[in-house]
């Protein structure tokens, strides 16, 4: 979200589109391995899958915790484009971005396994679990380039920063008492 953002400031909607290509992309393959994988534990160990589940609250725990005590400062540099913005380029930074988040890996670890039915055929739990997760990453990745171009002059003022910060942070820890409460 905070290349989407970046890239909002800086490229414009048209150019980070290519960006999102490529991120979806790579989401939808960090959750497709998440799903098989966790899939194939879950019916063979489902004791694992508690402290999967405990483990990834934990951490999103943790993030929100820093989400609230971070200092609310953005490193972007509004003046410069980035140097790298042919459509291949984009895409290659936006899937490399995508596989390469280990948040993203731990919050579909931490996530996908309660929405998998082991009595049911996992390709049709596959294609709706992706259709879900693909829609709203795109579009939250449009709502944050979009962002990124009307609100730059705002993003750059640190209280503003904070106080997005805050929410995600509180959001986060919202969902770490869910998984380990549910």
């Amino acid at each position: 979200m905070t290349l989407s953002l970046t890239l909002g400031m800086t490229v414009g909607i048209r150019r980070t589109m290519w960006m999102m290509l490529g991120e979806l992309f790579g989401v939808g393959l960090v959750a497709v391995l998440v799903v098989i994988g966790a899939a194939a534990l879950i019916v063979q160990y489902p004791q694992l899958f508690v402290v999967l589940k405990l483990a990834g609250g934990g951490y999103l725990l943790y993030l929100g915790v820093q989400l609230w005590r971070s200092r609310g400062k953005m490193a972007i540099d509004l003046d410069g484009a980035p140097k790298n913005t042919g459509r291949f380029q984009l895409a290659s930074q936006g899937l490399i971005t995508a596989i390469a988040n280990p948040k993203g890996w731990a919050f579909f670890i931490a996530l996908l396994p309660p929405f998998i039915d082991p009595a049911l055929p996992l390709p049709n739990q596959l294609v709706m679990l992706l259709s879900v997760i693909l829609s709203l990453e795109a579009m939250c990745l449009m709502l944050y380039a979009l962002g990124g171009k009307s609100l730059s002059k705002v993003l750059q003022k640190s209280g503003n920063v904070r106080l997005m910060n805050r929410i995600a942070g509180t959001l986060m820890v919202g969902v770490a008492g869910w998984l380990a409460l549910g």
